[in-house]
This record gives structure tokens, C-alpha cells and sequence, in this order.
């Protein structure tokens, strides 16, 4: 029995594997240095993954009862992505990063500097394929090229995963199983793949805005400058509200998700 699901309506991968790379104006060579965010797990944020590996093998949302959110970014790196981290670290906010393998091999300085700033950096496969249509053999080459790419380029080995256009089955879930991978469903699709004005991809994800939260939004497969003029005003509106913005492990760790989660909602024709 299949299991493909979503959270939204796969939003994760929209833009055609084509326009992948994505061209930004040029940018100077991305700045490499440590920087710790004040609200970082102070150790190894594999031990809250881990925890709730245990009782689920994916996540969409935490648990409510803290007001903090995670800001998550699929399909990068990309020109895009050192725009998106100097806003993040222009107003000292962390990030998830779900981080296509082929684009990483376009751009492992980005990727290394991700790691450097402190930002977590998921599996987000290597070409991004709808996984339930893949034999479990290419499934798993998906996932271990990505996870190659990305320790190749710098960066920790990574636990986290999500898949292109929320599609999956019995078939991934055991392979993650077997990889000790988390599956990063989300709670809010803003939909800035469609490239809509900065002011409503604010409005969305605004809108969604919960305790518990898990945002998608994007730093690659297409051209990102209007999630990029968004990204400012949302963190300044989710701040006004009261919310913390922390990373998917960080969200793990002081807020995780109820045991007996129900099962993410199918889409069909996938």
C-alpha cells in the first residue's frame, strides 16, 4: 500500500528540475566564519532527533505548547541561498535548509557556509524525483548520493529529510528507517514557488503562523528574489507575535510532537 502524502500540496519541488540552478545577480564569494545563534542546541542536536525517531518516523509540526517556529528552505543551494543566510544572520534567526545533492555539487561553498553560519542542512535527495514512483534501489541511491554530496562539500552528515513534493511510501519510510533519517513534513506552504509578491508570500506564512510551526519556503530551483524581500518582514511580524524562530532540531528539543500522530494527508495522482 502506497503511502504518498504531503503537508500542502507538494510545494517542496514545484519548479522544474530544469530551472534547478537557479541564476541570482552576482554576489561577491560567500564569507566563511563560525557564528553560533544564541537559541542553538548547546550540544549535539542528533540526541532530540533522535528521541523522536522513537515513537514517529515524521514530523510536520511540534506540539503547541511553546511559541516557537522553524523557517525551512528547500531545493538549494543556489544563488539565492547567501541572500536568504544574510538575512538570517542579519537578524541572528537560524534556519533549516533541505538541500538538493546536484545543486550542492554546483555549490559546495554555500552549502560549507551554511554549515559554518550555523544553520542545519537536510537531505532533500539527489535530483529530486517524486520518490513513489522509484524502485527501493534508486530510492535509496536518491537519498545516500544527497547525504554524500552534502558531507563531501563540508557539512555534517544529515538526519533530517524531506521529500520532493511530499511523495512517498512504505518503501522510503523503511529506507530512512535504515539511514536513522527524520522525515520534515511542514504545517505552512507559502507557495513562493509560484512566485507570488513578497507581501503575500508574507501574508501566507503569517497566516499559518502557530505555535509549533514548521514554515516552506524556498532558496533554489527557480528565482528566489521575492522570497527573499519577504523573509525580513515575516521574522519582524513573527517576533512582534511573540515566537522564537529556531531550527527543526532545536523545535525538537523544546517542543516535540504528541506520540500517536496521525498519518500525513495523501495526495492523490502522485
Amino acid at each position: 500500500v502506497l503511502i504518498v502524502s504531503g503537508v500542502g500540496t507538494g510545494a517542496s519541488t514545484h519548479s522544474s528540475s530544469n530551472a534547478r540552478v537557479a541564476r541570482a545577480p552576482s554576489a561577491a564569494p560567500p564569507r566563511e566564519h563560525p557564528r553560533h545563534h544564541p537559541n542553538a542546541l548547546a550540544n549535539d542536536p542528533v540526541g532530540a532527533i533522535t528521541r523522536v525517531l522513537s515513537y514517529t518516523p515524521y514530523i510536520s509540526l511540534g506540539s503547541h505548547r511553546r511559541r516557537e517556529i522553524a523557517l525551512t528552505f528547500d531545493d538549494g543551494p543556489s544563488p539565492y541561498t547567501p541572500q536568504i543566510l544574510s538575512v538570517l544572520e542579519r537578524n541572528h534567526v537560524p534556519a533549516t535548509f533541505f538541500e538538493i545533492g546536484r545543486s550542492v555539487g554546483l555549490y559546495p561553498a554555500y552549502t560549507r557556509r551554511l554549515a559554518r553560519a550555523g544553520e542545519v542542512i537536510g537531505d532533500h535527495t539527489e535530483t529530486h524525483p517524486p520518490l513513489a514512483a522509484l524502485s527501493p534501489a534508486s530510492q535509496q541511491n536518491e537519498l545516500r548520493e544527497a547525504a554524500n554530496a552534502i558531507t563531501h562539500a563540508g557539512a555534517p552528515a544529515p538526519h533530517l529529510f524531506r521529500p520532493p513534493y511530499g511523495s512517498f511510501n512504505q518503501d522510503t519510510l523503511g529506507l530512512l528507517h535504515q539511514d536513522r533519517l527524520l522525515m520534515v513534513l511542514w504545517s505552512v506552504d507559502t507557495s513562493d514557488y509560484l512566485r507570488p509578491a513578497p507581501a503575500k508570500i508574507a501574508y501566507v506564512a503569517l497566516s499559518g503562523a502557530r505555535p509549533g510551526a514548521v514554515i516552506l519556503m524556498h532558496d533554489g530551483g527557480g528565482d528566489r528574489s521575492h522570497t527573499v524581500a519577504a523573509l525580513p518582514r515575516i521574522i519582524a511580524r513573527l517576533r512582534e507575535r511573540g515566537y522564537r524562530l529556531v531550527t527543526v532540531p532545536q523545535l525538537l528539543h523544546d517542543d516535540p510532537p504528541p506520540h500517536g500522530q496521525p498519518p500525513p494527508t495523501p495526495l492523490s495522482g502522485v
